[in-house]
């Protein structure tokens, strides 16, 4: 079951904060987290007591952002662990609560790892959840690391591409602490950007159709007092025409063993304008986002959404997890079919850099993902571009 309340937050106070976290009280361990759906009216905490929650938690996007999803589901395979649920199975439903995002099953598959590796030495029931938990711990700890490298790493490739400073940045969709365990990956280079005072403008998209630049991009950039505009999305060419891009700053759900990336609907255009203007479009992600399993762009698979979040003006927030929200206010004639896919694909060719905790790749090619991620497996730091 899942319970909710409002919390109280200071502004000085990250979101990231807590995006989601564990705790133990008397009547059993429970994973907390922020409803994203209900964000920016309102800040309501779900409590999750078991993994069908947290599988409705995913899918209703109560939790998203491809490195904290890989943090829930390692959680969520500890949660069913400690309370004496079928680990196997509480795996295979987390796995597959979304298919784009490859971090979710690389977390999932940790920490069930670590529960039966704990039990074919031969632990206990009990110890062997608490293997699975250390694992998810680890697991959240790594990636708050890896969002400060990501940063810093980000921040060089953008005064080496760009010394001239004064960035004016353009981002898609909410890539900040709302989607890790740290400062996020794109808009964590900005937020660098913006401590080093170098942030002239953060151009938001609003990024149809869950409008989650409006909703997220800009409530965790208001909080950190940074410079932004919120946009439309297909007023971003405008933009690029006038001479008001510096710089594209997304992240990534999935990147190919070829360098192609998927990230939110609208990325790819903005990869199309970018290049045509002559201006940098990096994707910011951490190793665990790059998949060597999936060879190219077109072996992604793209999770298609509801039609009714483009035919109907929908209120965002749902009641609670496990609620459905109601399809709203039709705008297009009754038994309209709508094309409602939530990533696209950007080939390799037209990506500057990919950014990740174990540094910059650039060009994008195959063989550089492939010693990028050699290099992430053997901590040997980071790969110039």
């Amino acid at each position: 079951m899942a319970d909710q309340h409002s919390v109280d937050r200071g502004a000085d106070v990250s979101p990231a904060a807590l995006a989601l976290r564990w705790e133990e009280p008397p009547e059993g361990p429970v994973l907390v987290i922020l409803d994203q759906t209900r964000l920016p009216a309102e800040e309501v905490e779900l409590v999750c007591t078991d993994v069908p929650v947290l599988v409705e938690a995913i899918r209703s996007l109560a939790v998203r952002g491809a490195p904290l999803l890989g943090i829930a589901g390692a959680y969520g395979v500890a949660l069913a662990a400690l309370r004496g649920f079928d680990v196997d199975e509480a795996a295979e439903s987390l796995a597959h609560a979304r298919p784009t995002a490859v971090n979710l099953g690389y977390g999932v598959r940790r920490a069930a790892a670590a529960y039966h590796a704990a039990a074919k030495s031969g632990a206990d029931a009990e110890e062997a959840a608490a293997a699975a938990l250390a694992e998810a711990r680890a697991l959240h700890r790594e990636d708050a690391e890896a969002s400060e490298r990501m940063a810093e790493h980000g921040l060089a490739l953008l005064d080496e591409l760009l010394p001239a400073g004064g960035y004016r940045i353009l981002t898609h969709c909410n890539t900040g602490a709302l989607v890790s365990g740290g400062g996020g990956t794109a808009l964590a280079v900005a937020a660098a950007v913006h401590r080093a005072g170098q942030l002239r403008r953060l151009w938001v998209d609003e990024t149809r159709p869950l409008l989650q630049g409006a909703r997220l991009t800009a409530y965790e950039a208001a909080r950190a007092g940074m410079a932004y505009t919120l946009l439309t999305d297909n007023a971003a060419g405008s933009l690029f025409a006038a001479g008001e891009v510096d710089a594209v700053l997304i992240g990534a759900d999935r990147i190919a063993a070829d360098g192609s990336v998927a990230n939110k609907v609208g990325s790819y255009p903005l990869a199309v304008l970018a290049r045509y203007h002559h201006v940098p479009f990096v994707v910011v992600a951490p190793t665990t986002t790059l998949d060597l399993a999936t060879a190219d762009g077109a072996s992604i698979e793209v999770e298609q959404r509801p039609g009714h979040e483009v035919t109907d003006i929908t209120v965002p927030y749902a009641p609670a997890a496990g609620a459905h929200a109601g399809t709203g206010i039709p705008v297009a004639p009754l038994g309209t079919q709508a094309y409602n896919p939530a990533f696209d694909v950007t080939p390799p060719e037209l990506v500057t850099a990919i950014v990740t905790e174990a540094g910059a790749v650039s060009p994008v090619t195959a063989d550089g993902i492939a010693e990028l991620c050699a290099r992430s497996r053997s901590g040997n730091g980071m790969m110039s571009i």
